[in-house]
């Protein structure tokens, strides 16, 4: 099926965080040598993610199953690269694996990928932007901007663990059939175009926690 190839594997270096008040960011991430072990990190709350070495620290909205990984594709920073006239190394919007070769925000919720020999992981949800993630960029408008152009990454959880290292290839292994729910359209029904919500609570994939809050918004609003 479908094929990319993971460019770069990132690492967080704490660094402090004035924008949320927290004591530490883990935003930062630099490439690191790898293989690097992946492993599921359990329920949200204690700052674990999938990759060793890593961590977040704001445990309320980071971390955890659902957001073990984050995948963020080199073309896609190209093109911020180009709308912001400034460099974007690897690993520059906190992900964790930078990708090239595949559209990510194509991807469909539920989707799994095989990485290298043994890792496979599964598309659960978007990113959402965040004060922290408009503090590190340091661009006037940048939440109204990332928002707009809808190309948002996905994160991922983890089916099996595995190691993963630049230069492993990126296989597409199963694609859910009921749905056609993607990284892009699920954001923007989250941001944008919230009448696209209703869709997104008959993606099981979807994280339960975000669908029962989308199930409460709904009811809010009839």
């Amino acid at each position: 099926m479908h094929q990319g190839h993971v460019r770069s594997v990132n690492i967080g270096r704490p660094r402090p965080n004035p924008w949320k008040r927290l004591p530490a960011t883990g935003i930062d991430k630099r490439p690191v040598a790898g293989p690097v072990a992946v492993t599921a990190p359990g329920p949200k709350g204690d700052g674990a993610v999938g990759l060793a070495g890593d961590r977040a620290y704001d445990v309320k909205h980071h971390g955890g199953a659902d957001q073990a990984v984050y995948a963020y594709a080199r073309e896609d920073l190209d093109h911020w690269e180009r709308q912001l006239g400034r460099p974007l190394p690897d690993g520059a919007f906190g992900e964790n694996l930078t990708t090239t070769g595949y559209d990510l925000n194509s991807a469909l919720i539920g989707e799994r990928w095989r990485i290298g020999a043994r890792l496979v992981l599964e598309v659960s949800c978007p990113r959402i932007p965040c004060a922290t993630f408009a503090g590190w960029l340091g661009e006037k408008g940048w939440t109204r901007a990332f928002t707009r152009a809808a190309l948002p990454g996905p994160y991922l959880r983890v089916v099996e663990p595995g190691e993963v290292a630049a230069g492993d290839r990126i296989e597409v292994v199963s694609r859910p059939a009921e749905h056609a729910v993607t990284v892009a359209s699920s954001f923007r029904a989250l941001t944008t175009e919230p009448e696209l919500l209703p869709a997104l609570l008959e993606v099981a994939a979807f994280p339960a926690a975000d669908r029962e809050a989308i199930r409460r918004r709904l009811t809010r609003g009839a």
